[in-house]
């Protein structure tokens, strides 16, 4: 418990700091005056005022926010510096840099994950690699590291041969020959048909070749990996809302639970996970929804379009349906955590 509830306050915070930081950052930048930058929330643990922004750590370690002055129009008491008198295009430009930094920061987690422990590519040898427990590989005693020399005496040369022959099975039992270092062994394995994949498994990976990439090579391994992920994201979305797949929401609940499993693996472990939700962040603020970035962003276009902000009672109107948009999808999100976790649902 005191694992998981560490490990989510790290990478819950983690997250939500770069997010607001690339708020912080680009407002910076456009000229507005930020009059605080918080870690956490709460009542102020220490804080340091620098310029004319304040510096603060608060109490409750999760994330951290902006004061950007000129948010709210009627309260603009920075002239042309507030928010609300900058041009469309540089509130845009503030309003987007919190997701982006969602994305950026996975591609920095990859980089350092792969220039620690490598960048690693499928083999070709007649070796097992992950051997899942539980399954026909582990429970014939097979482990991690045995080449497979043959099957049903069917000599193998290489990891395809082995996919081949276990695709093909017919679910009576095989014999397998195998070396352990220098000692020749033999198991039978009796594999099962894999339903979600339509074919036969017996419960292992291939193994994987490992070597130290070069910067550029770990640089480009991230980029690729970074926008793999967000494809395949997308990808899902899509399928939710088109209803090709159904949508299994996971709230704070479910979300702290993973957390707290994924942190037992190890810290790389940890930050490849942190990585995910990042990127699972960014993605879902730039969704098109009131109170969302991506929400403000369409209101911002429409801003531009217009030549005019949008009135008051329409702004009023849109965040209402916004907010009640997504306490809806929490309640629904916590529900099916408590029915999961609780209930074994």
């Amino acid at each position: 418990m005191v694992l998981t509830i560490v490990a989510s306050v790290f990478v819950f915070g983690l997250l939500v700091l770069f997010h607001e930081f690339g708020h912080f950052i680009m407002a910076k930048a456009t000229g507005m005056r930020v009059d605080e930058f918080a870690i956490g929330f709460g009542p102020k643990i220490v804080s340091k005022k620098i310029g004319e922004t304040e510096y603060s750590i608060r109490c409750v370690p999760l994330g951290g926010f902006n004061d950007i002055a000129g948010m709210d129009p009627a309260e603009n008491d920075a002239g042309d510096r507030g928010y609300c008198e900058k041009p469309v295009w540089k509130r845009m430009i503030v309003i987007v840099a919190g997701p982006l930094m969602n994305f950026l920061l996975p591609i920095v987690i990859f980089f350092f994950i792969f220039m620690i422990v490598g960048l690693s590519s499928p083999s070709t040898r007649p070796e097992l690699g992950e051997v899942m427990p539980d399954q026909p590989a582990a429970m014939a005693g097979l482990q991690s590291g045995d080449r497979i020399d043959s099957i049903n005496e069917e000599p193998v040369n290489e990891w395809d041969d082995i996919v081949r022959i276990v695709h093909g099975a017919d679910g009576s039992p095989m014999k397998i020959a195998y070396h352990r270092g220098d000692e020749a062994r033999q198991a039978t394995v009796i594999p099962v048909f894999d339903k979600q994949n339509n074919r036969m498994i017996i419960g292992s990976m291939g193994a994987l070749d490992t070597w130290q990439p070069s910067v550029i090579e770990a640089a480009e391994a991230a980029l690729f990996k970074t926008g793999y992920v967000i494809y395949h994201m997308i990808e899902g979305l899509v399928q939710i809302f088109t209803g090709e797949a159904a949508a299994e929401l996971a709230g704070p609940l479910g979300v702290m639970q993973m957390t707290g499993t994924v942190a037992k693996l190890g810290f790389t472990a940890l930050m490849n996970f942190a990585a995910l939700l990042s990127l699972n962040l960014g993605i879902i603020n730039l969704l098109p929804v009131p109170a969302l970035d991506g929400g403000h962003f369409v209101t911002l276009l429409l801003e531009a379009l217009r030549g005019k902000p949008l009135g008051e009672k329409a702004m009023h109107y849109t965040q209402i349906a916004g907010i009640t948009v997504l306490v809806a999808l929490m309640l629904f999100a916590t529900k099916n955590d408590i029915v999961r976790i609780f209930f074994g649902g």
